[in-house]
């Protein structure tokens, strides 16, 4: 069976009527803004756990991530009908449907390594620049960093900041 996809007043329809939607998207994404009764099951987890019987739908921020991940998701159902909400959870605020915010969780873990990852590179030039050019490595070593993140999907800091008290309720 193939994956479809829905559009979100097709998945609010199916949604009343018993489907399960299922957010893919990681723990702290979810914790800061979701579809009310959506079940978090990042897509790094999805076949370690079992998911409700009926029909399924996936959903992420934008429907990228869910797009893509199309046979992962059919294998996870079961046999289960499955489909992804057509433009994720960015769509289903377009069509005005309401989703959960939580103000006071912290900014997403990618944009906590954003920040700090330019602050870093940032304090190296203008160091290296200004104080003392050896500076200039931390910067070097930041990008180097930033590239074997990009090369294996594995990332230092991320990992660093899932660690952080502000973050611990969220890994």
């Amino acid at each position: 069976m193939a994956v479809g996809s829905m559009t979100p007043a097709e998945a609010r329809a199916a949604l009343q009527g018993g489907a399960t939607l299922i957010d893919v998207r990681g723990r702290d994404e979810y914790a800061r803004e979701r579809i009310e009764g959506a079940v978090n099951l990042p897509l790094a987890d999805l076949g370690a756990q079992a998911l409700p019987s009926g029909p399924l739908i996936f959903h992420c921020r934008s429907g990228m991530r869910t797009k893509g991940c199309g046979p992962a998701l059919e294998a996870a159902a079961k046999g289960a009908p499955c489909h992804v909400l057509d433009g994720g959870l960015d769509a289903w605020k377009a069509s005005g449907f309401e989703t959960v915010i939580d103000r006071g969780q912290p900014l997403e873990i990618g944009r906590q390594v954003q920040l700090a990852a330019g602050s870093l590179v940032l304090l190296g030039v203008v160091l290296g620049v200004f104080v003392i050019p050896a500076f200039l490595l931390l910067s070097a070593f930041v990008g180097t960093g930033l590239m074997f993140a990009g090369a294996t999907g594995w990332c230092g800091l991320a990992h660093l900041f899932r660690r952080m008290p502000w973050n611990r309720g969220l890994a």
